[in-house]
């Protein structure tokens, strides 16, 4: 990106973990700025003035998600969510292992925003050691005075708790995730009543993702406009974006949002491996319709308004490269695998049909295909999107009609030939 980084910007910094570091850095300002000098609405008018969205994957304003907490209702809590466990999503993590003091001022700063006094981080039950890492930030944050009693000497009180999570994919729906927090098996709830009105232990409640909450120091210490200078009208800002497959540097990269995916796939990872054609790639994680190696996807703005114009999402940005030489049935197998595992099993929609699916697309890529098979998994579809209790159900859908969409004479040449034409990719993958 030709402006400077916002989240990345520190990363080269030895130790930007430690305290000391992160305040030489100008850590901690924008809390000071906000406790000292500033009303809790004004922090939320900041936000919502900035345009950041969440960065979680819905894009929903953030400072328009605050401002939705019912004035006089005490207490209010703020719900981190950390649960990052889509498949090729991992900016997350990197946030919190690399610059953790970062995430730790977001968090106070918004909830002086809506008035919480105690706040949550729920953390993927996968993340020992990032819990480890943020339990030593909190630790020196406290023995700072930066977070605890009386910050700043302002009278604004703050306190954090890190919290595993069992290791579930659903903790990651919102409300799920707050059955969990109370110490229940993580079912999504009915909605409405919204988080807002009625979140954590029926109180007032906002959940936000890691990377959303991190911007928050930077718009507060720089403001609404320094931050509406980066990225799109619709989608200010930067977004960082994770790629993986066969490229030549994966990994996570900060870009100004509006910059089309060609730059993160050609100048930041390097390309695709030598011997490597890109067949087609997965822009939000599992959850979100793939894309065919056409210059209309390859060239798209990475904005939340683009990706949808173009029949996919850009949700979380975790970009997943599938190579010419593996098979699409496969690929699409792995991801419906993952979905009927992952279904919590509340709702018939997505408990019967993520199975089905999965068993279906399972037929097919051992060449036991039938001719009904295409129709039957668009059937199957169509029954189960916008039938279920949350989105889980929505996304095992996603890539089952756009693999069909776009590579569907490879579907029906495993049926012709009652075999996988790409048997000795899909073997060496396996």
């Amino acid at each position: 990106m030709s402006k400077e980084p916002i989240l990345f910007k520190h990363l080269a910094v030895p130790d930007i973990n430690k305290l000391g570091v992160y305040v030489e850095n100008g850590g901690y300002e924008g809390l000071r700025k906000a406790v000292t000098d500033m009303k809790p609405e004004d922090v939320t008018k900041e936000v919502s003035d900035s345009g950041l969205r969440g960065r979680g994957g819905a894009g929903f304003p953030t400072g328009r998600k605050w401002s939705f907490i019912p004035k006089g209702v005490l207490p209010t809590y703020l719900v981190v969510n950390a649960d990052e466990s889509e498949p090729g999503a991992f900016k997350d993590r990197e946030l919190m292992e690399r610059n953790p003091h970062q995430l730790l001022e977001g968090v106070a700063l918004s909830a002086y925003a809506i008035g919480c006094r105690l706040a949550f981080i729920y953390v993927r039950g996968e993340f020992l050691y990032i819990q480890e890492i943020l339990d030593a930030a909190l630790a020196e944050a406290y023995a700072g005075g930066y977070l605890g009693k009386n910050i700043f000497g302002s009278g604004y009180d703050i306190e954090i708790v890190v919290h595993r999570g069992a290791g579930a994919y659903i903790c990651g729906e919102e409300s799920a995730l707050l059955d969990s927090l109370e110490g229940y098996r993580g079912f999504p709830r009915l909605r409405p009543p919204f988080p807002a009105v009625k979140g954590l232990y029926g109180q007032p409640t906002v959940i936000n993702n890691v990377e959303t909450l991190a911007n928050v120091p930077h718009i507060v210490r720089h403001g609404s406009a320094w931050f509406r200078s980066y990225g799109t009208e619709k989608s200010p800002g930067t977004k960082i974006c994770s790629i993986s497959g066969p490229v030549q540097k994966p990994g996570n990269y900060e870009l100004e949002m509006g910059t089309p995916f060609r730059v993160l796939l050609e100048e930041k990872a390097g390309g695709m491996l030598p011997g490597k054609t890109l067949k087609a790639y997965i822009p939000g994680g599992a959850s979100a319709p793939m894309l065919p190696n056409r210059p209309e996807f390859i060239d798209v703005p990475i904005t939340y308004e683009d990706y949808p114009a173009v029949g996919s999402t850009m949700g979380s940005a975790s970009f997943i490269l599938i190579p010419e030489d593996v098979c699409i049935i496969y690929a699409q197998l792995r991801i419906s695998e993952f979905f009927a595992h992952e279904s919590c099993g509340k709702c018939i929609p997505c408990r019967e049909g993520t199975p089905w699916l999965m068993k279906t697309v399972r037929r097919i890529e051992r060449g036991e295909g039938r001719e009904d098979d295409l129709p039957l998994l668009l059937d199957i579809c169509d029954n189960i999107l916008g039938r279920s209790f949350c989105a889980l159900g929505d996304f095992s859908t996603s890539n089952i009609v756009a693999s069909i969409k776009y590579f569907y004479d490879e579907y029906e040449e495993h049926i012709r030939r009652r075999a996988c034409p790409h048997i000795s990719a899909t073997a060496a993958v396996a």
